[in-house]
């Protein structure tokens, strides 16, 4: 018999992690989803569509209709005022963490509740990981003695946006520390006891640009003993471990891939003490998997399986009259700490920003993606001409060379793109996506491109110099050995094509559209595969996957010849048509006549010792059925592999409007890089 409705539920906030808040409610005894309410009507729309609800324009609308209970998913700076505006309408409100960015702010949360007789509780969600409660129940038994310190290695990612406003999570230096930070906090604080005091250190190493700092460590004392975590965005493979030390044993948890481990101290020799060690380490974390998987398997271990579990707690303490999950001071004191050290680390962003001078009213040459390979070889190789140059960068770099002035923002912000071209006489768009998700290749490169050349013509730049690539052209579905040249038609099934080439296909359309249509003037080069100096020769797109010490795994029979190009002859086309001044929409493509197959790159880099794997195109969509049967999701399609694999050749018919041909080449380039040469 179906559980009666003893809860009208309503999401305020639809982005990605309301869909795992949907999911638990529906899995709750007695409570019901009514729908969802988004400042974006359009994205709540979507989201009650694809659950079966409504979307609602406002949070009182939703009241109106019934809902007793909010689910407050939005970006933290907005958690106190929804949760306060829920609790003036009478409703109980569970927060995604932190519960608010302001403790002053908790407070009036926990005395609204208090005096409206209503629940509130905030989204700590490992204290409900599996891995993690078991880990917790063998501390409170006692298993490992007395916690001595907590030690935490997490690795993450922000996801991209596509293009506008730079998005909440990214406004703010401290943001990362507020988003993952707070899950450490609160897991020291409940093994550890109260925290004492918090010292953190921040930096930027470039792991993710879009952020200020994407590295931090923390030192965390507690009354009951010391924790240290670190968050890193450069870290790969991504990771969560814990260690918990005590004085009679340690605990590891793996709570990315779900295994733990339990080491106890032994009186036994300390030969087998080391051989039980052996079997802990290695045998128990496999068969602890292996259990993990069948849960998964049989849906017993859900996505986001601790919040899951915390919002069926929520539920019960609100039917049952017993504390929630996480009280609003538990939650309270766990923000304290955590915006102690977001909002130093906001001020010194600012600091740093402050500091960055004021652009100049006119400046010869302003260069997008001034901090990659490309972009920082043309930055160089126009200082060396004695230009002066504008770079348009996410960071402000520690140093800043002479002639050079930094414009910060990036190149999915119209408004920040506008700001650096204004005053510049030529511009050269070097930057453009080269990882992340989808969302972060239309972003950087689409919506990028297209507020590149909408600056320009609003800035009357004179000439735009478009970086596009050679994966632009159709490769497939043509006779093998066909020649690519200008004149080949553009991919006309970009949409099969990977998210790279997608993303640049439709830049360089905009590109060509905008100087036909709106006057712009730019011309368009497309190198091949650029190797040199900071950039790999042998890369997983062009020549190989490595898999380990001379051991290489090919798509294919490794005697494709990609076109590759050598880094500072990409520089010399660049600085070439600046000097002839190119303006119609003219296409080049930066081509070497001469060639080298990929089994033959690897060997000469190797010194002929390399050991390389073939997979051939029937192996490898066999592979792929099997990754779409376990994860649902393709990551190779026949044409993209068609693509990838087409025997083409290379002809540039236009290089001559710049007198451009190979200075350095494919050969000497490959010596410099294997170091067979100084030069």
């Amino acid at each position: 018999m179906k559980d009666r409705i003893r809860h009208r539920a309503g999401i305020v906030g639809a982005g990605g992690i309301s869909e795992f808040h949907a999911a638990a409610i529906a899995r709750c005894p007695g409570a019901l989803l009514l729908g969802f309410v988004d400042l974006d009507a359009e994205r709540a729309r979507k989201a009650a569509e694809r659950f079966g609800v409504r979307a609602f324009s406002s949070l009182a609308e939703l009241r109106a209709a019934g809902a007793d209970v909010a689910h407050v998913a939005t970006p933290p700076d907005s958690h106190a005022a929804i949760a306060l505006q829920a609790l003036a309408l009478g409703m109980h409100v569970l927060v995604e963490k932190p519960l608010a960015t302001d403790v002053e702010d908790c407070r009036k949360i926990g005395e609204a509740a208090r005096a409206r007789g209503l629940v509130v509780s905030v989204n700590h969600s490992m204290l409900y990981d599996p891995q993690v409660v078991r880990m917790l129940g063998d501390i409170r038994s006692g298993k490992i003695g007395k916690v001595i310190s907590l030690d935490v290695l997490r690795s993450s990612y922000f996801p991209g946006w596509d293009g506008g406003p730079r998005p909440p999570q990214y406004r703010a230096a401290g943001n990362p520390f507020r988003d993952l930070g707070v899950h450490e906090l609160y897991l020291f604080e409940k093994i550890l006891g109260p925290i004492e005091s918090v010292h953190a250190q921040w930096a930027s190493l470039g792991g993710d640009k879009n952020l200020a700092f994407d590295e931090w460590r923390a030192q965390v004392k507690c009354r009951d003993g010391y924790g240290q975590f670190q968050l890193s965005w450069n870290v790969q493979p991504q990771q969560h471990l814990i260690v918990a030390q005590g004085t009679r044993g340690v605990l590891r948890v793996d709570a990315m891939r779900m295994f733990g481990a339990k080491q106890l101290q032994t009186s036994l020799p300390k030969a087998v003490d080391r051989l039980l060690g052996i079997q802990t380490n290695l045998i128990a974390p496999v068969t602890d998997f292996v259990k993990s998987s069948v849960g998964v398997l049989r849906k017993t271990i859900l996505p986001y399986h601790g919040l899951q579990e915390l919002i069926g707690a929520f539920y019960r303490a609100i039917d049952d009259g017993t504390p929630p999950p996480v009280t609003v001071e538990e939650a309270t004191a766990i923000v304290g700490w955590l915006e102690t050290v977001a909002r130093a680390a906001d001020a010194d962003a600012e600091r740093i920003a402050a500091a960055t001078p004021d652009l100049a009213p006119s400046v010869p040459v302003m260069v997008t993606g001034a901090a990659g390979g490309v972009g920082g070889a043309i930055v160089k190789r126009l200082l060396e001409n004695g230009e002066c140059v504008r770079v348009f960068v996410r960071r402000a770099p520690e140093t800043v060379p002479d002639r050079v002035e930094v414009a910060v923002g990036d190149l999915r912000d119209p408004v920040a793109v506008s700001r650096a071209v204004r005053g510049a006489r030529v511009v050269i768009h070097a930057g453009a996506a080269i990882s992340g998700d989808e969302a972060s290749f239309y972003g950087s490169t689409v919506v990028g491109t297209q507020n590149v050349i909408d600056a320009c013509l609003e800035h009357g730049v004179r000439q735009l110099v478009h970086i596009s690539s050679m994966s632009v052209p159709q490769w497939a579905e043509a006779p093998e050995g066909a020649p690519l040249s200008e004149s080949s038609p553009i991919d006309p099934r970009a949409d099969e094509r990977d998210l790279y080439s997608r993303s640049k296909i439709d830049a360089e359309r905009r590109v060509s559209r905008a100087v036909a249509e709106r006057g712009l003037r730019a011309v368009i080069l497309r190198p091949g595969l650029i190797f040199g100096g900071p950039l790999a020769l042998i890369t997983s797109s062009g020549v190989a996957r490595r898999a380990g010490a001379k051991r290489y795994i090919f798509f294919g029979d490794g005697k494709l010849q990609p076109p590759f190009v050598y880094l500072d002859d990409v520089v010399d086309a660049v600085v070439a048509c600046l000097e002839r001044n190119l303006g119609g929409g003219e296409i080049i493509q930066l081509i070497d006549t001469d060639t080298i197959s990929q089994n033959e790159v690897v060997q000469r880099v190797e010194g002929g010792k390399a050991t390389l794997i073939h997979l051939p195109r029937n192996v490898l969509l066999l592979l792929d059925k099997i990754v779409q049967r376990a994860l649902r999701r393709s990551i190779l399609t026949a044409y993209k592999l068609d693509t990838q694999l087409a025997k083409r050749s290379y002809r540039s018919e236009n290089s001559g409007l710049i007198g451009w041909k190979p200075r350095v080449g494919v050969t000497r380039g490959i010596e410099i890089v294997a170091g067979l040469r100084n030069d």
